[in-house]
């Protein structure tokens, strides 16, 4: 019976005690697993298991996670991500009879890599993601390059100016003038990987309850073990953001660690810690 399985308040308002219930008592807990995280095989009874609840807009898909690398969460995703995300794990995800909540997001026609942030101004400037390691102090971290496709203006603004970097300032980013240390943890925001994929990067829902997607992968994006790797074992990746024309497509991580140090330099570069969720 498995006695180390963790389901959390917000879990267990979703699925309903009676669920939540069975679970603890071993009824419909699976006897192994593969780690929504990690991929790597897990068991509820001899290691302490988190009860993970991906919703979409009208499905739900429970999966299971070491706790070592994820602690019991709801994470809302697109009905897109879920089921492509439910397809990926084998049998290792049971989809529980709770109401679906529609996530947030503001997705727009855009090539994979790429989606819309909800305050983007105007509506055809869509972010940019790049992901890669990048060395600070000796070691080695997995961060996210974020640069927009064009200028972005405050919401209600009439003007041609480019105020990604303010707004993201105003939401808690810190901006930096060279890598020699990494940020501290902004708390709220946070990364979310699901099946070895990177879903979105969720920020605070400015009218309380579950985050919502700041930004959304139209389709989930592959990335490399190393990089996985390296998220495990910080739990947080790095989230460096620059205005239209700073970073530009760096197609190794050499070169995409110069632009970040020439973009810190003209002081045209912001950046946090974020913690995981559904990695």
């Amino acid at each position: 019976m498995p006695r180390m399985l963790d389901v959390s308040n917000e879990v267990r308002a979703e699925i309903g005690d009676e669920e939540a219930d069975r679970l603890l008592a071993g009824d419909s807990a699976p006897g192994g697993y593969d780690c929504t995280s990690c991929r790597t095989p897990g068991n509820p009874e001899q290691e302490r298991t988190s009860t993970v609840l991906f919703i979409g807009d009208e499905t739900a898909v429970l999966a299971f996670a070491h706790s070592t690398c994820l602690p019991s969460q709801v994470v809302q995703v697109t009905e897109e991500q879920l089921l492509g995300a439910a397809r990926s794990f084998n049998g290792d995800a049971t989809a529980p009879a709770a109401p679906a909540q529609a996530a947030q997001t503001a997705p727009v026609p855009a090539a994979p890599h790429q989606a819309a942030a909800p305050y983007v101004v105007p509506e055809q400037a869509v972010l940019g993601v790049t992901s890669g390691l990048v060395l600070i102090a000796g070691e080695l971290h997995p961060a996210l390059v974020v640069e927009p496709t064009a200028p972005v203006a405050r919401p209600g603004s009439l003007g041609s100016g480019d105020d990604f970097l303010p707004l993201l300032i105003e939401q808690g980013f810190m901006p930096v003038t060279e890598l020699s240390t990494a940020p501290s943890v902004l708390h709220g925001w946070s990364v979310l990987l699901a099946v070895g994929q990177l879903h979105a990067v969720l920020q605070p829902n400015p009218n309380g309850g579950q985050p919502v997607a700041w930004w959304q992968a139209h389709q989930p994006l592959q990335v490399t073990e190393s990089w996985r790797a390296a998220a495990n074992k910080h739990q947080q990746v790095l989230l460096f953001a620059a205005p239209v024309g700073s970073i530009g497509r760096q197609p190794r991580e050499d070169l995409l660690r110069d632009a970040l140090d020439r973009a810190a330099a003209n002081g045209r570069l912001v950046t946090a810690a974020l913690p995981l969720a559904g990695l």
